[in-house]
């Protein structure tokens, strides 16, 4: 959608649920545009035909408060998501001040995550790995057609990898994509979870990798930190068989991503053809210090 439509939508679905949208300021537009609203409201406009997820994300937002567990809650009151023409808007309490949560907080509340039992109301799904990666490379607006069947033909390798994972810790429920982005801490130190769409049932190790290709494949992390993030948790994951399987396919994702993306800028469209070109082997042995760019 261009930002145009978003607005209208965001303009329908405020009105709707009887909420102000005269004033609401763009805060980020990735894959959701977020909004400020009055009142320290924020509302998410999520992509076509996501009303589905969106609606999972708000029943997580309860069910955690529910357990005591910190993350963002969804405005009450609120029949949710609105679902304008196919598009679905989601209303959320705004955060205190924050910042990215330290590695041993990040630790500390992925432990207190993965010890929850899957809640009772309502069944999460499966953790989905490969979820829209195949779309967005046979989207990709930038890619030559020889890197386009190269990255699919890896993206098949990583399903039939996938497939044959060796046994690792017991499945539960995960956050899905537990970046350090959408791990926070607000000035009192409660650390807060964020962007709960990818929340579903798998192995834990998805979620400790996130942190593990920060310093294996990434170079954003050190050495002390992410011995300060395994001491937290209590487990290397990098010490799993299945790690260097769970590793490539962050990869992939972080890279399909920025195909995504890479029509935006002449930056954008550099970055995606350099993270297309450490996965070919073009540009050395990890870490690759790969930039974020959107």
């Amino acid at each position: 959608m261009t930002a145009d439509d978003t607005h209208r939508v965001l303009h329908h679905a405020c009105r709707r649920a009887g909420l102000d949208p005269a004033r609401a300021e763009l805060i980020r537009r990735a894959e959701n545009s977020v909004y400020r609203l009055p009142g320290a409201v924020i509302a998410r406009v999520g992509r076509s035909g996501q009303t589905a997820a969106a609606g999972k994300e708000v029943r997580v937002a309860r069910w955690l408060e529910r357990s005591g567990l910190a993350a963002v809650r969804a405005l009450p009151d609120v029949e949710q998501p609105v679902d304008v023409e196919g598009v679905p808007v989601t209303f959320w309490r705004a955060l205190p001040p924050h910042q990215e949560a330290a590695e041993r907080q990040l630790a500390g509340v992925l432990r207190r995550l993965h010890e929850l039992d899957p809640p009772g109301e309502f069944a999460l799904p499966e953790l989905a790995p490969f979820v829209r990666i195949r779309d967005r490379i046979e989207a990709a607006p930038t890619t030559s057609a020889a890197d386009r069947a190269w990255l699919l033909g890896y993206l098949t390798e990583l399903e039939a990898r996938h497939a044959e994972l060796p046994v690792g810790r017991t499945a539960g429920v995960v956050h899905g994509d537990a970046w350090a982005g959408n791990v926070v801490a607000d000035d009192d130190g409660t650390v807060w979870l964020l962007d709960l769409e990818r929340f579903s049932v798998g192995p834990p190790e998805w979620d400790l990798v996130s942190t593990a290709v920060r310093l294996t494949s990434f170079g954003t992390l050190d050495t002390a930190g992410y011995g300060e993030f395994c001491a937290a948790y209590g487990y290397d994951v990098i010490g799993w068989a299945g790690y260097e399987t769970l590793r490539d396919i962050r990869e992939l994702r972080a890279c399909s991503y920025m195909l995504q993306h890479a029509g935006r800028s002449g930056a954008a469209q550099a970055e995606a053809a350099r993270r297309v070109a450490c996965l070919r082997g073009r540009s050395g042995d990890r870490p690759w210090r790969w930039r974020r760019i959107v």
